[in-house]
Parts: structure tokens; sequence; C-alpha cells
């Protein structure tokens, strides 16, 4: 492979970086396709992660800034985690994935881009999407521009 093409990433590259809490501003914002917001619940929210391991990779988050599951009451808790269901069924009806990892990353050790607001990641698998290209040039390398995955999904919301 001569070429790499990921043009979503300039705009990162070139742009300023956010302030602030993006689970906290996004929704706040009204701009929910341009933002990459999915679902509104009535507690919680999904978008897509502008910064995926594989295509379809989702996430869920309380529209309550809150750094842990326990601070969650049990209604947010039960849609966060009913939403979690409805983003991985979404994800077999539109991409057919062979698996999924879900998780939560409680701290910048473990992960967490952004460590003071509790989200849960949803990241779609297939058999053989992980190649040499992480691995020896630690690069991704993502089949589908972010625009063309928020069409397809959202519509199924």
């Amino acid at each position: 492979m001569e070429h790499l093409w990921a043009p979503w990433r300039m705009e990162y590259i070139l742009g300023e970086k956010e302030r602030g809490c993006i689970f906290c501003e996004k929704p706040k914002q009204g701009t929910d396709a341009q933002n990459y917001i999915l679902h509104r619940g009535e507690r919680n929210f999904s978008m897509l992660n502008i910064y995926p391991y594989n295509p379809g990779h989702l996430m869920v988050a309380p529209y309550r800034h809150v750094a842990s599951l326990g601070e969650l009451n049990d209604e947010e808790l039960l849609e966060h985690f009913r939403l979690v269901g409805r983003c991985i069924s979404v994800l077999r009806e539109t991409a057919s994935p062979s698996g999924f990892n879900i998780g939560i990353n409680l701290g910048k050790v473990a992960g967490a881009g952004v460590e003071d607001h509790i989200h849960t990641h949803i990241v779609p698998r297939w058999e053989g999407d992980t190649n040499f290209m992480p691995v020896i040039s630690h690069t991704r390398v993502l089949p589908e521009a972010l625009a063309e995955t928020y069409a397809r999904l959202v519509a199924k919301f």
C-alpha cells in the first residue's frame, strides 16, 4: 500500500482543540449530525467516536456530568445500558459484525480520553479486522468516512 487515506484526521491536526467536556458540550449545541449524535434518550445519548478503533465505534454517555457508574441514579443507569443494547442491535443490523468489544475506561491510566464523564464504548469487530498496520506502523485503517457511517446508522435509531 502506497497511500493511506484518512481525510478526517487533518481537521483534527490543524484545528483548534476544544475546551470542556465533549459529552456535556456536544448535546447542548443542537447540531446532532455535525456532532455525530445518533440518538437522544431522556437521560443518555449515543454518538460516533470521531477517532474510532473500527468503523461504527459508538459511545453512550449520560447528559449529567458524572465520573463513575456509582454516581448514576437507577433511571440513568437503566437507560444507559438499554441504549448500549440498542447500539449493538443497530450495528448488527447495519454492519453485521462478528462480535463487539464493550468497555468503560475509568481513569486516564485505563485509557480514558475523557476521564471525568462516564461513557461506554461499543466497538464492532469482524473476523480479520486486525492487520499488520497497527502493529508495524501504529496506523489504523478505516474503510468508511464518518459521515457515511453516521448516515447509515442514524436512520436506524
